[in-house]
């Protein structure tokens, strides 16, 4: 009986332990995936931009300098004040220029009444020679004296416009339109013609340049984005400043032209640009930062910053979920940030969806589930 006893217990526990190593009901696998949020990238036309340093510069510059001898009598502006083209700005002695103006004129006067007596003696002689009352010789010398009376008016003529020009040289006018500097010089001066030192500067700043610096390499590749149709043409592009304190300057200006060579010294190639400046508030000299539209890209892809990551060796990556809602690692190159977003330049296609939250969770391979966030594109 003890040995019956004894099997039966072994039966039953051998039927309780087989019965606790069946396997239990098996959860729902959705629910045992770590759940991600993916953001669907999507292409879109994206307008490019670019910071670049840069130095505002005169739009116009006129250094003022005497264009004749003689004393400074007056000054007639003042010092920083707005002046316009022709408004006099000094005045030299006059009193030589006009004598000798006066002594042009003079000769001027006796050279037209040599020219009218032998106008009239050519005259009187042609008809002489007709009847042959004067020889062919006399009609001649008169013909002759007569050409030569014409010469010493026009000389005369000459030395009377040299005079009279040098007498408006007294008075030293604006050559554009400005605002002019100190004066380097004060009445009583002595002043040579084309004197080395400046009497005074004047500064058109109403348009102002803005002169930026880029370098060579950026500039040869917005060239073949352009002759790829990558990208629209940036001429004559929208220019946007901020000033030196952090300020947005509230005129935007227009790209004119870039130069031809390099710069061997630092590979830079200078951009202009002009802006209005109705308020003066911009100076030359000045340091700025512009933003330049540097035209468009009809297939731009933007991915959310927070699903960047990068590799030991400074390579941008990001997870994607393929397919098969398997976790993919890629190598994208990025370019400029837009809001919280990359520019991505390689990498990526429309289509892909790329991991914005739960990225501790999953390594590539794991499966995950999935949810939607909102789509990449929306972030430019």
């Amino acid at each position: 009986m003890k040995a019956d006893r004894l099997i039966s217990s072994a039966l039953l526990l051998g039927l309780l332990l087989s019965g606790c190593s069946q396997p239990q009901p098996q959860q729902q696998r959705g629910s045992q995936l770590p759940e991600v949020e993916v953001a669907q990238i999507q292409s879109q036309p994206l307008a490019l931009t670019n910071e670049l340093p840069g130095r505002t510069v005169d739009y116009r510059q006129a250094e003022i300098r005497p264009q004749v001898s003689g004393i400074l009598q007056q000054r007639l502006f003042e010092e920083g004040q707005h002046v316009e083209q022709g408004q006099l700005l000094y005045q030299i002695d006059p009193a030589s220029y006009q004598a000798t103006l006066n002594s042009a004129e003079a000769r001027q006067a006796s050279a037209e009444a040599v020219l009218h007596n032998a106008r009239l003696k050519a005259d009187r002689f042609a008809g002489l020679l007709k009847s042959n009352s004067v020889s062919q010789q006399e009609y001649d010398d008169a013909n002759a004296a007569l050409m030569q009376a014409e010469a010493e008016l026009a000389i005369a003529r000459a030395d009377v416009q040299s005079a009279s020009i040098n007498l408006q040289y007294t008075g030293i006018r604006a050559p554009i339109s400005g605002q002019i500097g100190r004066s380097a010089v004060t009445e009583g001066a002595l002043l040579t013609a084309n004197q080395q030192q400046g009497l005074a500067t004047i500064r058109q700043l109403d348009p102002i340049y803005v002169d930026l610096t880029q370098s060579a390499s950026e500039l040869r590749n917005l060239r073949h984005q352009l002759q790829r149709g990558d990208v629209s043409d940036p001429a004559q592009a929208d220019v946007s400043l901020t000033l030196e304190d952090g300020s947005v300057y509230q005129h935007r200006g227009k790209l004119k032209f870039s130069e031809v060579n390099v710069d061997p010294s630092t590979a830079m190639v200078t951009l202009r640009a002009v802006f209005p400046n109705t308020e003066g508030d911009l100076l030359p000299g000045m340091f700025v930062r512009a933003q330049v539209a540097l035209g468009t890209d009809p297939n731009a892809i933007l991915v959310p910053q927070a699903a960047v990551a990068y590799t030991p060796k400074g390579e941008a990556s990001v997870l994607l979920v393929d397919n098969d809602n398997k976790v993919v690692k890629k190598i994208i190159q990025v370019g400029e940030a837009r809001d919280q977003h990359w520019r991505v330049k390689g990498g990526l296609e429309a289509g892909d969806r790329v991991i914005v939250k739960g990225l501790q969770k999953v390594r590539p391979g794991a499966e995950v589930k999935v949810t939607t966030a909102q789509s990449a594109s929306q972030g430019g």
